[in-house]
């Protein structure tokens, strides 16, 4: 479990073909300190498992099944990657509960500046919009952020749920960009999207039955 605060920004040193899946070797000194074999590293939001490691930088794995899901099949060396390392029972909550299971790979719509923050929006698949609440939570390349606005077809018509495009949007003030990857990212570039755990379940244990009669209130306002 993380919270999606990063601690640190790392660099990909090597890019392995491990014979079916891909090996990342990562410079990052400052969260290697305590660092144990087969403990859990969220690289850009991705749970992964340390599986070798030195004071200065640490390997992992990973699978097709993962890298069919994420955006870790487009890391090239020299890259920077959000990490965090997987809390404790003791430590704070910064941000909010996120697993490092990334759902899905949605793309940057827009950037805007909005006095000192910018404004980004994000496009994904619509059968994602009944996760997504003005004022929720989202995890963004492994960065916990809270969803500004959210809209689209799935948002307001009968598609939601089914498909169709969907998009929401956050508010990055600067520190936020300074300390992760997000303040380089730009329209177009790919980004691993984990929604909200909480949100996922109640849509789960609700069924079809949530989603139908979502379409019915949002069908009657139009």
């Amino acid at each position: 479990m993380f919270s999606g605060i990063v601690e640190a920004v790392g660099v990909v040193d090597k890019v392995v073909d491990a014979g079916g899946g891909l090996r990342f070797r990562i410079n990052c000194p400052q969260i290697l300190a305590d660092a144990q074999m087969g403990e859990s590293i969220a690289v850009n939001g991705t749970c992964l498992t340390v599986i070798e490691y030195t004071e200065e930088w640490f390997d992992v794995e990973v699978t097709q099944e993962t890298l069919r899901c994420t955006t870790l099949g487009t890391l090239k060396e020299k890259q920077k990657v959000n990490l965090e390392k997987a809390l404790k029972v003791s430590d704070r909550l910064g941000g909010h509960m996120v697993t490092g299971h990334v759902d899905t790979v949605g793309h940057v719509g827009a950037i805007t500046e909005d006095g000192f923050s910018k404004i980004m929006k994000f496009t994904l698949d619509g059968k994602w919009a009944p996760f997504f609440v003005k004022k929720g939570s989202v995890t963004v390349e492994g960065v916990s952020l809270t969803v500004a606005d959210c809209g689209g077809l799935s948002n307001n018509s009968s598609n939601a749920g089914k498909g169709g495009e969907f998009w929401f949007t956050v508010a990055l003030i600067p520190h936020t960009m300074d300390v992760t990857t997000l303040g380089t990212i730009q329209v177009g570039d790919p980004v691993n999207v984990e929604t909200d755990v909480i949100a996922r379940y109640v849509v789960r244990l609700l069924g079809d039955s949530y989603l139908e009669n979502l379409n019915k209130e949002r069908e009657s306002v139009l």
